[in-house]
């Protein structure tokens, strides 16, 4: 399979952020997957892989369609990655992860919430959005949860909980779906801390000002 500069960039990068990702504990084993744009398909990191041991060489390849048509098999959350990429179209790359403190707020958060993390810190705003909606519990490979999640990205998320399971985050490039993964992350065990305490949270106004300063 020839690859052009760019793919092969786009999988060593895949690796490095992995390797990251897993080294912090914001996954396990050979849980959370990632997923990148490409002009003609998508990688995404191959089923039952560890994110800390990707090997780029490895990592799928698949067409416009989705369809597998190179490297290992990919990740059966395929379908989740694909409700995140077409309903926003502007996304280069989707990060799920495990990540300990923000599956908490999704063991802990009612289906249906549609902001289950107060808005404490700027960088969350400005990585995550206005809204994080908690989508109901789908089983792992559960191809049913696709619409649910595509249906909160066309409503204006980013990002999203699912359930009793974990966050899934988009940004317009790798290196942006990783960090606001981080963030995300971040944001939740700053909730958790806090609970129960008169934490001050960024007003209405204030959150206004950073989506219309960064976007």
């Amino acid at each position: 399979m020839s690859m052009n500069p760019e793919e092969i960039r786009l999988r060593e990068a895949m690796a490095e952020h992995g390797r990251l990702l897993f080294a912090r504990g914001f996954s396990v084993g050979s849980a959370g997957n990632i997923s990148a744009r490409l002009p003609d398909g998508f990688l995404m990191t191959p089923t039952n892989s560890c994110l800390g041991r990707l090997d780029p060489a490895r990592i799928s390849k698949l067409d416009p369609q989705y369809r597998h048509v190179g490297g290992d098999k990919p990740s059966k959350e395929v379908f989740m990655h694909r409700a995140m990429l077409d309903a926003r179209p502007e996304a280069g790359a989707v990060v799920h992860l495990h990540s300990t403190h923000a599956t908490a707020i999704a063991c802990i958060a009612a289906p249906g919430e549609e902001a289950p993390i107060p808005p404490l810190t700027p960088y969350f705003v400005m990585r995550v959005g206005r809204s994080l909606p908690v989508i109901r519990y789908y089983r792992p490979g559960n191809p049913e949860m696709e619409p649910a999640i595509a249906a909160a990205v066309r409503a204006g998320a980013r990002a999203v909980l699912l359930a009793n399971h974990g966050p899934v985050v988009s940004g317009k490039s790798l290196d942006d779906a990783v960090y606001a993964a981080e963030e995300l992350e971040e944001a939740a065990r700053l909730a958790l801390m806090l609970h129960g305490r008169a934490a001050r949270v960024l007003t209405p106004a204030e959150v206004d000002d950073l989506l219309e300063t960064f976007g």
